[in-house]
């Protein structure tokens, strides 16, 4: 297919390029042999005029031109992925798509398992990608690679569009049998006590709490940090640890494991889970039905917050 000239498939193969800044992650991206890809790289630098990608050492780097590309070209693709989506109706129970949701495993765990039940009694031929967030999850929304993106409110995306999925409480959780879970904690011990943490992202970018607890001037003494949410409730079991966890997963988490939740002992905000779509999708009604589902989910599994609790987590 050509457009003024251009072989539009080059489209596909010069985003490849620019986001690998290398021919042979291209080629392997795109599923094409070396030679190949090195032929659509001549033949883009042909029709732009600009060598796109020059060596630099060992390494190949973008040009100016082909950095100021780079975001025009992710909305045109995006765009179309968008108008390709779209068909004249949408009907859930005949429609066949994938859809490509990032979300942290603390929502997987909350969120997911209804969501596939709701998902497959009214739309059978649809299906659900859950990929894990990390420090690239905006880029890959702006490049139309996922469809939602779930993410708390500070570190949303200004590009594009974003609303409330849920309000999330924080708790303090310890194995059932440790002393400070069985008595009010004080800020004094949960500082003293041992902790179970969470980094995310390959350059551990802080969670919600943590920032929270920087931002109070509270530093604790982190004895495991784990890339998991849900790794927090079996490494607290059987030690004196504490971990601050979300409330609605360490509920669930209760409920399996011989953990306790108790309040935070001091003030913390209630965090806002965004879910994120790109601009040019505003109106893709399938998109607008799986948020839909998405809600109705959470609402119905949403038990009321707060203390005391149900003797499932309480002593």
């Amino acid at each position: 297919m050509h457009f003024k000239g251009l072989d539009l498939n080059l489209l596909v193969a010069l985003d490849a390029l620019l986001e690998e800044a290398s021919v042979t992650r291209a080629a392997k991206r795109l599923h094409l042999s070396q030679p190949a890809a090195s032929a659509a790289l001549r033949r883009l630098r042909g029709w732009f005029g600009d060598p796109l990608l020059i060596q630099h050492g060992k390494r190949l780097m973008l040009t100016p031109y082909a950095l100021r590309l780079r975001p025009q070209l992710a909305e045109l693709l995006a765009g179309i992925d968008a108008f390709a989506s779209q068909p004249a109706l949408f009907d859930p129970a005949a429609t066949h798509r994938r859809f490509r949701v990032s979300m942290s495993d603390y929502l997987a765990n909350v969120v997911l398992r209804p969501l596939t039940i709701a998902v497959a009694a009214a739309a059978p031929g649809i299906e659900l990608e859950i990929v894990s967030p990390d420090d690239n999850s905006a880029d890959l929304l702006d490049r139309g690679e996922i469809d939602l993106l779930m993410i708390p409110q500070e570190f949303i995306s200004p590009q594009n569009p974003s609303r409330l999925l849920l309000e999330e409480q924080h708790v303090v959780a310890g194995w059932k049998d440790n002393p400070l879970v069985q008595r009010p904690l004080t800020a004094e011990a949960f500082a003293a006590a041992g902790h179970v943490s969470v980094r995310v992202g390959r350059i551990t970018r802080l969670t919600f709490a943590e920032a929270q607890l920087r931002a109070l001037g509270i530093t604790r003494r982190e004895e495991v940090i784990v890339p998991s949410f849900a790794m927090v409730p079996d490494l607290l079991v059987g030690t004196f640890r504490l971990g601050i966890m979300h409330e609605r997963l360490a509920r669930l988490a209760a409920r399996r494991t011989d953990i306790a939740i108790v309040p935070l002992p001091f003030a913390f905000p209630p965090m806002r889970e965004m879910v994120q779509f790109h601009r040019a999708r505003t109106d893709d009604a399938g998109l607008n039905w799986l948020l839909q589902q998405i809600d109705r989910v959470i609402r119905a599994n949403d038990a009321p917050a707060g203390f005391p609790l149900d003797e499932a987590t309480s002593q």
